[in-house]
């Protein structure tokens, strides 16, 4: 299956992002592909461009940022902008934000700044967003509504294709736009749509054998909600979103600021 060249972009109204920060993985740098912006220079002679570099998993962590940001100055009429500029719209430190985006082989032009919608091009090339995956989501619960409603996942390249469900009760009922399916039905859906990209939002209970069925129907990579852990082969990704594990590390702030300040007091004793 042929998939649509796709530039990410925000829609209209579109939330916020829904969920939590994921564990990030190591992304391989490539050089650029035939079909890039014309009119910009190629980055692979750029000094230090190193093909086939690696880069760091707290720099792919930040990529999804840079690239909301630059989409957003396109969105504007902003042509180019400054590394100070673009750390200020994303938060990140100006001097971090250089070093991340020197491992694409961007480096600006000096008393001009980053080329907007060449930088955002390759970010989006670089983490494979240029064209749209097909999803499949399962657990059509109330998370499961919450996810298959979300439209930024569609402005930013994934296409939910089918919402599956073990209860027969929810079967053809229309969610997004879509008839709620039977999970019987995920491996068909599979091989019919290429989808290589399955959403787990189903009970803990159920989470491992949902995964174990995605992961014999081909699906390769898996978004798990559920709060349990994934067992899964080797070459299958696995990232997971765990909503009160947030929520607890927000209340250890929230009590950390309660406390009063100990610099002074006196040493207690740790009984194990």
């Amino acid at each position: 299956m042929r998939r649509k060249e796709f530039f990410p972009a925000s829609q209209p109204g579109e939330s916020a992002e829904p969920c939590c920060p994921l564990e990030t993985r190591t992304l391989t740098a490539r050089t650029p592909a035939a079909g890039s912006p014309q009119g910009v220079a190629s980055v692979d002679g750029v000094a230090g461009r190193s093909p086939g570099r690696e880069i760091p998993e707290a720099t792919v962590a930040r990529l999804p940022i840079y690239l909301r940001a630059l989409t957003s100055l396109v969105e504007h009429g902003i042509g180019t902008c400054s590394s100070e500029d673009l750390a200020t719209a994303t938060g990140v430190n100006s001097a971090k934000l250089r070093k991340d985006l020197s491992y694409l082989g961007s480096y600006g032009t000096r008393g001009v700044g980053y080329d907007v919608d060449y930088l955002r091009y390759q970010i989006a090339r670089e983490m494979g967003v240029t064209h749209d995956w097909p999803v499949v989501i399962v657990g059509i619960g109330n998370l499961g509504h919450a996810l298959a409603n979300y439209s930024g996942f569609r402005s930013r390249g994934f296409r939910v294709v089918a919402l599956l469900d073990a209860a027969p009760e929810r079967h053809r009922e229309a969610v997004a736009g879509l008839e709620v399916r039977p999970f019987d039905d995920l491996e068909q859906i599979v091989a019919a749509e290429s989808v290589s990209i399955g959403v787990i939002a189903t009970p803990a209970v159920a989470a491992q054998d949902v995964a174990d069925r995605m992961v014999s129907s081909g699906i390769s990579s898996i978004l798990n909600f559920a709060p349990t852990v994934l067992s899964v082969p080797e070459g299958v990704d696995v990232r997971k979103v765990d909503l009160s594990i947030e929520l607890q590390i927000l209340a250890y702030h929230e009590q950390r600021k309660s406390l009063p300040d100990t610099d002074d007091s006196p040493e207690q004793e740790v009984i194990a």
